[in-house]
């Protein structure tokens, strides 16, 4: 399968990066490539606000630019996974999208292309990396494509394991031990192919993302997520949860703490 080459224009990048808070990286290293995955994190929200007021999802180039960079809101995996990917192809590097199925709370996975993450190659890098800035509470920098990787993060582990010909991103929280969040192999796909479940997770009742509202986003002590009329701040592994009173308290939580305001 060809690879994707599609990148932004210098004009797109530059308002994409102001987006984030940064300038253009001088190389595309491995150090920039982290600094760009933090930034991005720590400013563009994981939200599935148009799936709760069924405001249909697109995922064309100008849609994606016109949603996270233009009216400075967030979105899901193939929103900000794909715009994350042009970004730094213009930046130099190569960037494969690759589908990823989610570990399920009964030990399953979820169906093919239920998550697109990202395998960054080229300019100056010495290995391909995993690099998603799609899922929610991932990992905060890329991972480099190793076997039985394992790197401390804050107040727990992230790594991957390599397993007949695909790759597992775990987690493992202290005294425990690994657990999956997704399994993936890294075969090349255009976003093209992601559209069929892309529909499927704005409409159908088994995604997750049609029964509540989200938003979550990293922050440099902790996270912060709204789920549903729930505002949950975790501030160096503490966790504090307070209970919204009523929409308009939900909309000022998310303007405040995510800078979304719905147009």
């Amino acid at each position: 399968m060809t690879p994707t080459t599609d990148a932004l224009t210098t004009t797109e990048a530059g308002a994409y990066l102001a987006r984030i808070g940064v300038t253009a990286p001088e190389a595309p290293t491995l150090a920039a490539l982290a600094s760009l995955h933090r930034a991005h994190l720590l400013s563009v929200p994981f939200e599935n606000l148009d799936v709760t007021i069924g405001r249909p999802i697109r995922l064309d180039r100008i849609s994606l630019l016109d949603k996270v960079v233009g009216a400075r809101r967030g979105g899901y995996c193939y929103e900000l996974n794909g715009l994350f990917a042009l970004l730094l192809r213009s930046l130099g590097y190569a960037v494969d999208l690759v589908s990823a199925r989610v570990a399920t709370v009964d030990g399953g996975l979820t169906d093919e292309f239920d998550h697109v993450a990202l395998v960054v190659s080229g300019g100056s890098l010495d290995e391909s990396v995993l690099a998603d800035v799609g899922f929610g509470a991932g990992f905060i920098e890329p991972l480099p494509l190793r076997e039985d990787l394992g790197r401390r993060e804050r107040d727990h582990e992230v790594g991957l394991e390599q397993r007949a010909g695909a790759w597992a991103y775990r987690e493992r929280e202290a005294g425990e031990g690994w657990r999956d969040r997704f399994v993936f192999t890294a075969t090349p796909h255009p976003l093209a192919d992601f559209e069929e479940r892309n529909v499927w997770q704005q409409t159908s009742p088994g995604s997750h993302f049609t029964r509540s509202r989200l938003a979550s986003m990293l922050t440099p002590t902790g996270r912060i997520t709204l789920s549903g009329d729930r505002l949950i701040t975790t501030t160096h592994g503490r966790r504090e949860e307070t209970v919204l009173a009523g929409e308009d308290a939900v909309t000022a939580a998310l303007a405040e703490h995510f800078g979304l305001v719905l147009r």
